[in-house]
């Protein structure tokens, strides 16, 4: 499988989200329900098998479907070959001819509503093993596992305009493989989190007129509901109810100086005759005009086409910054503006971001939700560390951020900017309602510890309140500081469209939806997850537990409690994004516009210091032995200096009580010595907390000596060390014999993640060494040149950016062999048994963005001409061969999709493993039990995704699927790198 599983790296926090003081409320037993009647069995079964050839285990599981509990059953099904009864369990199995025949135990005679039960039998057979496709139960035909429903509206046509008080016919076609559509809803969005129902028509065609429609923008979606109760949203379209208008797009532009930019203009309606629209310019930047396209016409013919007007920017340096409007009218049509900003003139370099930037915040392109949410991907169908293309991480916030900070240098314009960390604290910061209890909060006692485990199925596992746990340094400051015990930091990841249907603390439908996937563990790759509700009040999943006892054995006792974990790097990049906005800002004498939104960075990076932590606030360095290893006492002993991969904070949803905790184990990759800098030493971003800018600085030393001790004899970076070995602190195996140390951190080459190897993936490389080469640039620290004058050889040696040939590449598998040796401060080793070895050759754009930032920040400071040269390669590279209508994309083949229908491999640890006698369900009725889930049945919609059939054309046989992918940290990588080489290099033009 290749790291683009996990290209986006999601933090892992096993056991993050549980606390001791989570087991304090009884489950609730199970209710009885009245028996079936004769023939009123409503039932479906999902059939699997294990075959290994001559022979194979077939697992079969019935659900009850109906509202009656089902009691007394007998299940019958035939093959069409060969296939012979040996031995059966959990029912009583019986063979006549092809025909099988299986009744209930006596301990498991009833099946509840909702409910599911498993029997098992092995079988013999030659030739073809056809699975049987009908099955009984009592007489009565059941389905198969069921598939939701397919939905998708037909009309109106997206971006469609009506005049208000007119109607808007909705029509929809919908489908049902392995049963009947029982209604389609009709739903209209406005974009401020409502959702209302327009209608329901319950036979084909689905249709409904939506009558004396009022003026505004609408998102409407079509929901389609099976015979079972399956649902499955359609894909929203956007129309306009206005009166006959101008219709303009985009409707913002920014230019450079002595350049161009462009707008496309076309009606709403077809005119009776021709129509003239005219294009006119106000605002004070005269600088600004349109050189084409200032009179248009539009006939009854052409009405809906659009037409092209140029504006272009002129050369005053004066008025650069300067906006202006460009209203384009018509006789009979409502007017439309855009407003354009005159950037100042630096390099081409900067008009390639302003254009990028302009597809990116265009709506028409999808990479933002209609509450103004960054999606991980324009595309949906896209499985790495979110599961979902239009989940949302903190992540794709910070490069949000940076996206715009970018455009406020170039523009002078920071309303999006700060527009942007007001969308973060909305939706991504949880609020004080968000977390009750935090006031509650006891540092002497953090949280109980629960040992995490080398795979999924050794999970769910019990918490232990005999081992020590350390006392947490930070939350009296905190508070004492701001006034407030809740904590000021993002979740790590987002159902922005509430897809999975949880809604905020279960209730079903707000808009976004805080969730949680990795809980279990190294070996639990996106692939093996189980989404989860980081408000869990015990609605979905199994009853009495909701999704706790997945991971956490409790006894049969869970609380109703929020959950939240934090991705450090995330927030580190967001601080370092803040630094640059602060300095571009203050150079065009703009401090003031933004100054609020710093103070908020650096209240983010006082809470960041979380990260710095072992996950219990255990002694530093003194406890990969045993969880019988000291407590910390102080930040003396517990702190480890380095970002760690997550942190985590909950409690109970009636608050009475609250734990956080830690993540103890550091990766290369979310280390941000620019952060810590200037959270050490900038004015501006420099913590309220007293101790807080002392730590930050301990951190970059002790950052930028981790650096050291894990670069290879090559250049690249090894992987990272941890203060928890095997994150149970060695209980269940020490460390290696000889395995060297970082200040008695245990060296891991691969931390966190095993599926795939987490430092296997070059983009770990850049966005590491970028942020070491933006500190080198800022402040000249000969420590970071020393490591960047070692990597970025090697990172050109490995990677290509040939013009002539068009060919960018960059690779596709790190392997490591060998480890540093242990660290010593005063004499650091050389290293010379540490080696990495780069395979394959992967046109990874977002990857190749960041590699020519971090070559920009060192060929400025350093004057090294060679990687100035090959950061510019790879811009025009990626201008010239792989621009499309949405950004920037290169085709990607994906094997590892094989695994979308991959059932749990005990062999391998692959697949979705549920406990046994776990059952459960999700919002959309979608059932979860140990013997039938894969990563596709959990989330059965993905076979309505409009890339689907390539999807399964690979499934059935073919070829392994081609995508084009558009995801939003790689479109910003690729902005800010030309902005980054604009900047640096002005003089400098593509192609030069």
């Amino acid at each position: 499988m290749k790291r683009k599983t996990l290209r986006s790296r999601a933090p892992v926090p096993t056991l993050a989200a549980i606390s001791a003081l989570a087991l304090a409320a009884a489950a609730g037993g199970a209710l009885s329900t009245p028996a079936a009647a004769a023939g009123a069995v409503s039932c479906s079964v999902s059939y699997s098998t294990n075959d290994w050839g001559s022979g194979f285990t077939a697992n079969l599981t019935i659900t009850d479907a109906g509202t009656s509990a089902i009691n007394g059953w007998t299940l019958t099904y035939g093959y069409t070959g060969n296939q012979t009864l040996t031995n059966g369990w959990n029912g009583n199995w019986t063979q006549s001819g092809s025909n099988v025949t299986v009744t209930n135990p006596s301990y498991a005679a009833t099946i509840n509503p909702g409910a599911s039960y498993t029997t098992s039998a092995n079988f013999n057979y030659s030739g073809t093993n056809t699975a049987p496709s009908t099955f009984s139960i009592n007489g009565t035909a059941c389905h198969g596992a069921n598939q939701a429903p397919r939905v998708s509206l037909t009309s109106p046509a997206a971006g469609q305009t009506f005049t208000p008080g007119s109607t808007v016919p909705l029509a929809a076609t919908a489908a049902d493989a392995d049963g009947s559509v029982a209604k389609v809803d009709f739903y209209a969005s406005t974009g401020a989190g409502n959702n209302t129902l327009l209608g329901t028509a319950t036979t084909a065609p689905y249709k409904f007129n939506w009558a004396t429609v009022p003026a505004g923008d609408y998102s409407l979606t079509a929901v389609a509901t099976d015979n079972l109760g399956a649902t499955t949203t359609s894909a929203p379209v956007a129309i306009k109810v206005a009166g006959p208008t101008v219709l303009v797009n985009p409707t913002s532009l920014a230019v450079q100086q002595g350049s161009t930019g462009t707008f496309t203009v076309a009606l709403s309606q077809a005119p009776t005759a021709n129509t003239t629209v005219t294009v006119t310019r106000s605002g004070t930047d005269s600088d600004l005009s349109v050189s084409s396209g200032g009179t248009l016409t539009f006939t009854p013919a052409n009405w809906s086409t659009p037409q092209t007007v140029t504006v272009a920017a002129g050369t005053d340096a004066t008025q650069a910054g300067g906006t202006a409007t460009f209203t384009a009218a018509g006789t009979g049509y409502g007017s439309a503006a855009v407003t354009v900003t005159e950037a100042a003139k630096t390099s081409g370099y900067d008009q390639y971001f302003l254009d990028l930037y302009s597809k990116m915040k265009n709506p028409a392109n999808g990479y933002f939700s209609p509450l103004g949410i960054p999606y991980h991907s324009v595309e949906t169908l896209i499985v790495e560390a979110p599961d979902y293309g239009h989940e949302t991480t903190s992540e794709t916030y910070s490069y949000w951020l940076w996206l715009e900070a970018d455009y406020g240098r170039v523009t002078g314009d920071w309303t999006g900017f700060n527009n942007a960390w007001t969308s973060l604290e909305t939706y991504m910061i949880p609020g004080h309602a968000d977390q009750p209890g935090q006031s509650t909060y006891n540092p002497a006692k953090p949280a109980t510890y629960g040992p995490e485990k080398a795979q999924p199925d050794q999970y769910p596992v019990k918490l232990n309140s005999s081992v020590p746990v350390g006392s947490d340094p930070l939350a009296s400051e905190l508070s004492s500081t701001y006034g407030s015990s809740d904590m000021y930091s993002p979740a790590w990841i987002m159902d922005t469209d509430n897809k999975y249907g949880f809604g905020r603390c279960e209730d079903g439908t707000t808009k976004p939806s805080l969730i949680n996937t990795y809980q279990r563990g190294p070996q639990e790759s996106v692939w093996e997850t189980i989404p989860q509700p980081d408000c869990d009040v015990l609605k979905y999943g199994e009853s009495g537990s909701g999704f706790l006892s997945l991971f956490n054995d409790g006894g049969g006792s869970y609380s109703k409690q929020y959950k939240f974990t934090d991705a450090p790097d995330a927030d580190a990049r967001l601080v370092q994004v803040a630094y640059w906005a602060e300095n571009f800002a203050k150079s065009q004498n703009k401090s003031s516009a933004i100054s609020g939104t710093v103070a908020k960075a650096s209240k983010l990076g006082d809470f960041l210091r979380y990260a710095l932590y072992d996950k219990y606030f255990k002694q530093a360095g003194n406890c990969n032995g045993s969880t019988t290893c000291p407590a910390g006492t102080s930040k003396a002993n517990e702190q480890l200096g380095l970002l760690t991969w997550y942190f985590a904070w909950g409690g109970d949803t009636g608050g009475a009580w609250s734990w956080r905790i830690s993540g103890s184990t550091a990766h290369q990759g979310y280390q941000n010595p620019m952060a810590a800098w200037a959270l050490s030493s900038d004015p501006g971003l420099e913590p309220k907390s007293p101790s807080a800018a002392t730590d930050w600085s301990g951190s970059l030393d002790k950052q930028l000596q981790f650096y050291q001790w894990l670069q290879s004899s090559e250049g690249g970076i090894s992987g990272g060390a941890t203060n928890s070995w095997g994150g149970n602190y060695g209980d269940d195996a020490a460390p290696p014999a000889g395995d060297p140390t970082f200040y008695g951190l245990y060296y891991d080459w691969q931390p966190e993640y095993h599926d795939p190897a987490s430092n296997q993936w070059f983009g770990f490389q850049t966005w590491s060494m970028e942020r070491v080469a933006e500190y080198y640039y800022a402040t000249g620290d000969a420590r970071a040149k020393s490591v960047l004058s070692k990597w970025i050889p090697w990172a050109m040696s490995v990677s290509k950016a040939d013009p002539t040939t068009g060919t960018l590449t960059t690779p596709d598998t790190l392997t490591w062999t060998g480890a540093p040796d242990t660290w010593n401060a005063t004499s650091p080793g050389t290293n010379a048994g540490l080696h990495v070895t780069a395979a394959g050759a992967d046109t990874d754009l977002g990857v190749a963005g960041s590699l020519a930032k971090t070559l920009s920040y060192y060929a400025a400071k350093a004057g090294d001409s060679t990687s100035q040269k090959f950061a510019q390669n790879i811009l025009d590279i990626i201008h010239a061969k792989y621009s499309d209508s949405l950004g920037y994309s290169a085709p990607e083949t994906r094997t590892d999709y094989n695994r979308f229908t991959q059932a749990y491999d005990p062999s391998t640890h692959q697949g979705v493993y549920i406990p046994p006698g776990w059952t459960g369900s999700y919002p959309d009725g979608t059932q979860l039990s140990s013997s039938t889930n894969t990563f596709l049945s959990i989330r059965p919609w993905y076979t309505s995704d409009p890339q689907w059939s390539k999807v399964q054309s690979y499934l059935n046989g073919g070829a392994a699927p081609v995508f084009n992918y558009h995801r939003f940290w790689s479109e910003a990588d690729i902005a800010t790198a030309f902005d980054t080489f604009a900047q640096l290099f002005p003089t400098v033009n593509p192609g030069s």
